[in-house]
């Protein structure tokens, strides 16, 4: 594993490669990405989730875990969690159109988050969508389903502080890699139920089922 510093020259290196414009014009395959840990740190579980839009079927599942090699440090999330997450996606048969991250894109204090990070080193167009805010202001969005607000940094738009449902809290969403705020905004609306987009919420739930079985050996 590298150090802080050399994680940090990885991120600035990765970051000269991520596209955060364009995007695909349809996308039938979404997968959803997510981890949990052992209570204590010592293991963690990554799980896939390969969602068919519009019916929202769920098509392929895939699941890693091992024991974190990286420790938790704010703004390094890609290097605790990306190893697992790559495993998982590699079990995957089929090659998602787009895939939603539960971190960053490129709303990161370097401008690599989780989902850039990962989106470069998987070469597919990739969203963070981060249950909270980890750089840049914004105002309160609207109320109502769609609507959004800048998130800016340093006076660029980062990202999205997007309603997903009504009355609400809203997530926070940035292009991760292959893709613009505006298609990020729209795939995730399009993915969404609930507060955070079903594709995520299936991999959490796989997740803590893994959690739960590993509590009661």
């Amino acid at each position: 594993m590298p150090t802080v510093a050399e994680a940090r020259a990885i991120q600035e290196r990765l970051r000269s490669r991520v596209r955060a414009t364009g995007g695909p014009r349809r996308w039938r395959l979404v997968a959803g990405a997510d981890l949990a840990y052992r209570g204590d740190g010592s293991r963690a579980w990554a799980a896939v989730v390969l969602v068919s839009l519009p019916d929202g079927a769920v098509v392929e599942t895939a699941t890693a875990s091992h024991r974190p090699r990286f420790p938790y440090i704010p703004g390094y999330l890609s290097f605790r969690e990306g190893p697992l997450l790559l495993e998982a996606f590699s079990h995957l048969t089929r090659r998602p159109d787009i895939c939603l991250f539960d971190g960053q894109g490129i709303a990161h204090p370097r401008g690599c988050g989780l989902a850039s990070h990962l989106g470069v080193l998987l070469d597919l167009p990739s969203v963070g969508c981060a249950k909270s805010r980890l750089v840049g202001e914004h105002d309160e969005p609207g109320p109502r389903r769609g609507d959004w607000a800048p998130l800016t940094l340093e006076g660029r738009t980062v990202g999205a502080v997007l309603r997903t449902r009504e009355s609400v809290r809203p997530i926070y969403v940035s292009p991760g890699h292959r893709i613009g705020l505006a298609r990020a905004i729209q795939c995730v609306l399009t993915a969404s139920r609930m507060r955070v987009p079903e594709p995520i919420r299936l991999a959490e739930r796989v997740v803590n089922e893994c959690k739960r079985r590993d509590r009661g050996r």
